[in-house]
């Protein structure tokens, strides 16, 4: 369900850069992910975290929430939203080669080859025009979403290490908070005086990405997270540039090639092969 609504987000992402900044509406978005978030915890009565684990949520904010969404939509000035979505779900392979050095975890072999289709499956959706024919100004917001894969790896290392034991609404509603307030100081710094379309529209750009997209999903990513080892639940998210090609497909109209076929169907079978030794290892035990 999460691979789903956060591939259905990158259209919303990339159509509302017509309607204002890509800082100023990330700011927008997690206000709205953040209030809705802190409502929660009010509800429940969870109150505030321990001071032990404010500085880590701080950072996991800044990581998570700030830099990477951050970078993703500067670079969606200049990349497909399909495109984009499949560079920055190059983090799976960031994480698990992570997880393996800082949570000790152990790749098998068929994990590594599962892996491995995933990412050839990546490779193969962008296709030669990652290399060629690209102008620079596509290289560069290629580039700005690779580092926000890689630094969404590194938040997802650093939250299992010191902050899997909260409760995970807490987590997700702290994080973002301290995230948000990041983003907002971009976007004033960025973005002060650039013209700002507030329509239904947009209106409903903010409320999914921030509501559904940001509130919900995180909130579920960090329960998953905490569930089961790093790969499994990274290689898995390879499906949501699967539904952002195909959402960008349809409502964007942008170009499904022989190349995205291929490549997602690699994808497919490299999940498939990954949670299937999954499965095999724990009949084992």
């Amino acid at each position: 369900m999460i691979t789903i609504l956060w591939g259905y987000a990158w259209v919303h992402m990339k159509a509302s850069l017509d309607y204002m900044g890509p800082f100023t509406f990330t700011a927008f978005r997690f206000s709205v992910g953040a209030l809705t978030l802190l409502v929660v915890v009010w509800i429940l009565k969870l109150g505030l975290p321990p001071k032990g684990y404010w500085k880590h949520l701080i950072l996991v904010g800044l990581l998570q929430t700030s830099a990477v969404f951050l970078l993703v939509m500067y670079g969606l000035r200049f990349v497909e939203a399909g495109k984009s979505s499949v560079l920055l779900y190059s983090m799976p392979m960031w994480s698990s080669l992570l997880a393996v050095k800082y949570l000790g975890e152990k790749l098998t072999y068929k994990q590594l080859v599962g892996l491995f289709i995933g990412m050839m499956g990546l490779l193969t959706v962008l296709g030669w025009d990652i290399w060629i024919g690209q102008s620079k100004e596509a290289i560069f917001g290629e580039l700005l979403i690779i580092i926000a894969a890689v630094i969404w790896a590194i938040a997802n290392i650093y939250y299992r290490l010191h902050l899997s034991l909260l409760p995970k609404i807490q987590a997700s509603a702290y994080q973002m908070t301290f995230g948000t307030i990041g983003i907002i100081i971009a976007a004033f710094l960025m973005e002060w005086g650039e013209p700002v379309q507030i329509n239904a529209t947009s209106i409903y750009y903010i409320l999914f990405t921030g509501i559904i997209a940001s509130a919900l999903c995180f909130t579920v990513w960090y329960f998953i997270l905490s569930q089961i080892d790093m790969a499994t639940a990274t290689i898995a998210t390879l499906l949501v540039p699967i539904f952002g090609l195909l959402f960008s497909q349809l409502i964007l109209h942008e170009t499904m090639t022989i190349g995205v076929i291929v490549g997602t169907s690699l994808i497919i079978i490299g999940i498939i092969f990954a949670q299937k030794t999954k499965r095999e290892l724990l009949k084992e035990r």
